[in-house]
């Protein structure tokens, strides 16, 4: 298993209000992909994974029509 800090950031439709909630924690787990499927299972959720060159994961995530992005820094 390797160690990443996850940064979950939901951000704000309000066009007058561009602050956005982030949720910083340190998880566990072999596969970035499959602890996103899990956080939105049940729900209809388009998402676009993008590996940056230092080798963090970032998956754009789409749901009820709110933009949602989690990104995966291994520690």
């Amino acid at each position: 298993m390797k160690e990443y800090e996850v940064i979950w950031e939901i951000f704000n439709k309000c066009p007058r209000n561009q602050m956005r909630d982030v949720f910083v924690e340190e998880v566990e787990i072999d596969d970035p992909e499959a602890y996103v499927r899990k956080k939105f299972q049940g729900k209809d959720v388009t998402c676009e994974k993008t590996v940056l060159e230092d080798g963090t994961i970032i998956f754009d995530i789409l749901t009820s029509q709110i933009k949602q992005r989690c990104s995966f820094t291994e520690i």
